[in-house]
């Protein structure tokens, strides 16, 4: 047997509806913006795989890195130890950010970076004896698939078997163009409640939730209203950080600092799993005491594992290099233009872009939804094509590595616009 058949018998994989899903295609190699099968075929990687990957597959630097650090110091335990790169790492990190954000909390992967910083904010007001218990998100937001993170996700089908477990949440429209005013409304009036304790986004754009795309200004309304009430924010950056809108992070775009940063995907380049939360000194503060009780217990056995910390520290050194930005805003720059050339197509419900995200939503009667069958023809299009394209119901995305050519993005907007005349 073929490694598909061999994966056919033994994994379960996410997502996947396992009864009817075909062979997962067994990928044997990565290289810069290609993928390679065991049968030797290649792809272009337009996604990132899953939106991780920066720098490109298998990168030599990062890959070099990797092997020094598991030669020096494989894992030790986080509890009353430190290492190098989880210092350096931290450091690191906080240059980037603005500067309110003074304090790294490692984790695994980006729901768990959103379940601490939930966590954080929940025990910030216990912590102090204040009944600030509700929590405020935006309405069709993804922040993960643990349970705190699932509570302040959208409902849906995602989170039905699980909603009698989930904590009540109050939900507010995205403030897109349409309903800027009606959200800063719902938003004002909540906090007027004063039990308000967090709210918590994805800055400027709504991953899985169809690239909903938001404007900075009305976030920083939104932040300000929050600021005023004295209710905490938290920055779901885990798809938008490492400059995926053409900044470093996309709170670069805001006057308004958020208070909690959870970070993941890009920190490590797409090599190793790594995540981060980061808050202010005040929110830090509210966790020391003589009171043991108000210790943050939360942890990871791989909590800041060294050779995830070391991958991080070399990705952070290559978005030192002038190359890459030069590639986020070549990026930037084709996404823009060929944009451009889809504007008042009739075949299409809208065309929206930041940074190096392109999404292309299709005029269909469904919904963005995993579950219809325009999803499923998008994508055998494209994967018949050699391109890596996963649309979210009827919006089709590209968001490459950086390092993608211009003629591989050349290659991916042609068939784009040739699925546009053939297949709608």
């Amino acid at each position: 047997m073929n490694w598909s058949e061999r994966d056919k018998a033994v994994v379960w994989h996410p997502f996947t509806q396992m009864k009817t899903a075909g062979n997962a295609i067994a990928i044997v190699k990565g290289e810069g913006a290609y993928l390679y099968d065991e049968a030797g075929n290649r792809y272009i990687d337009g996604i990132s795989s899953w939106w991780v990957n920066t720098h490109g597959h298998s990168h030599p630097y990062i890959a070099q890195k990797a092997a020094e650090q598991l030669t020096t110091l494989e894992h030790v335990i986080f509890a009353g130890f430190t290492h190098p790169k989880a210092v350096e790492l931290a450091e690191r990190v906080l240059q980037k950010l603005p500067n309110n954000q003074q304090r790294v909390f490692y984790s695994d992967n980006g729901s768990t970076a959103v379940e601490v910083a939930i966590k954080m904010a929940f025990q910030y007001w216990y912590n102090q004896e204040v009944p600030k218990k509700k929590v405020i998100a935006l309405e069709g937001a993804y922040h993960g698939d643990t349970f705190g993170a699932m509570s302040v996700s959208g409902r849906s089908p995602f989170t039905d078997p699980y909603g009698h477990y989930l904590f009540d949440v109050e939900f507010i429209p995205v403030p897109t163009r349409e309903n800027e005013q009606e959200s800063l409304k719902q938003l004002q009036t909540l906090l007027e409640g004063g039990d308000v304790g967090a709210f918590i986004f994805e800055p400027l754009l709504q991953g899985s939730g169809g690239m909903v795309m938001y404007s900075p200004e009305v976030l920083d309304a939104m932040i300000a209203l929050c600021r005023k009430h004295q209710v905490l924010t938290i920055a779901d950056e885990v798809m938008t950080g490492f400059g995926r809108t053409g900044r470093f992070f996309a709170s670069d775009y805001l006057q308004h600092k958020p208070d909690l940063f959870a970070l993941s995907k890009g920190l490590t380049g797409g090599t190793m799993a790594l995540s981060v939360t980061t808050c202010t000194q005040q929110v830090y503060e509210a966790f020391l005491s003589d009171d043991k009780k108000k210790t943050f217990f939360h942890g990871h056995s791989f909590t800041a594992n060294p050779v995830a910390c070391a991958v991080a520290c070399a990705s952070l050194d290559l978005f030192e290099e002038e190359a890459t930005w030069n590639n986020i805003r070549r990026i930037e720059a084709r996404h823009q233009s060929f944009a451009a050339t889809l504007e008042g197509n009739a075949k299409l419900r809208d065309v929206r872009q930041l940074g190096t995200v392109l999404a292309i939503e299709f005029n269909t009667s469904e919904s963005t939804s995993y579950f219809n069958a325009f999803r499923d023809k998008i994508y055998d299009f494209f994967q018949q094509k050699g391109l890596v394209l996963r649309p979210l119901g009827n919006v089709l995305y590209v968001l490459p590595p950086y390092c993608i050519s211009d003629d591989d993005l050349s290659l991916i907007y042609k068939a784009i616009a040739s699925f546009i005349e053939e297949m709608i």
